[in-house]
């Protein structure tokens, strides 16, 4: 009898130990930050990390005459386009708005500064042909900014109602990967991150054209445009 009582008292021991062993580790899984949904331990170079993602260049050339010509990435699903730090600039000056195109990223703010001695009324008919976003900063003496945030990516066909032959552009592109061509026609857009997109160039009175383009370092890509 003595022997079967120190073999219950023995197991007893050794079933308590087990479940106490057991409690703690259901506790541990349940608190680790390094376990997933379903309980399973998640790999720490599976996550994403900023620090890994590799960018390249989009450089070329746009064949379209006399002019500044606009590039630009269009969005694409989970790409991020913060907003601006600082506004754009854009003034009028001897009866003329400088610069004559001005590209911005969507969500941007232009400062209209009236640089003339006279007043000016400047106006946009609609933004990409859309009448409904047409606008006015009204009429404005010498010395005075208007200032407007362009939320719509676009393009912009600038005028004065006093001045009928002013005229001018914003192009308000849907990312913040764009670039003015210089005077030959080229353009580079830098820190594009590697991936798929479609570029996109215009040029004031001829028909904008789009081309895919993948981004792995350095890509190169021309256009020719035309009326």
């Amino acid at each position: 009898m003595q022997t079967t009582k120190n073999i219950v008292t023995h197991w007893r021991a050794w079933l308590l130990l087990a479940a106490t062993a057991l409690a703690f580790g259901l506790i541990a899984t349940a608190q680790s930050p390094d376990t997933n949904e379903t309980g399973s331990a998640i790999n720490p170079s599976a996550v994403p990390d900023s620090k890994d993602l590799q960018v390249g260049s989009i450089s070329g050339k746009v064949s379209a005459g006399k002019g500044v010509s606009v590039v630009w990435v269009e969005a694409v699903p989970g790409m991020a386009s913060p907003k601006p730090a600082k506004p754009f600039a854009l003034s009028q000056k001897s009866l003329r708005f400088e610069p004559h195109i001005l590209a911005v990223p969507v969500g941007a703010t232009v400062d209209f500064q009236n640089n003339d001695s006279v007043q000016h009324n400047i106006f946009w008919p609609a933004i990409n042909g859309n009448k409904k976003l047409g606008h006015t900063l009204g009429t404005y003496p010498r010395g005075q900014t208007r200032v407007y945030q362009f939320d719509t990516a676009g393009i912009v066909p600038l005028l004065c109602n006093v001045h009928p032959e002013m005229s001018a552009y914003v192009i308000v592109t849907p990312t913040p990967y764009m670039a003015q061509t210089d005077d030959s026609g080229s353009f580079k857009i830098s820190d594009v991150p590697d991936g798929s997109y479609t570029l996109t160039a215009w040029h004031e009175g001829l028909k904008s054209q789009s081309k895919p383009v993948t981004v792995a370092s350095d890509a190169k890509i021309d256009f020719t445009l035309a009326k």
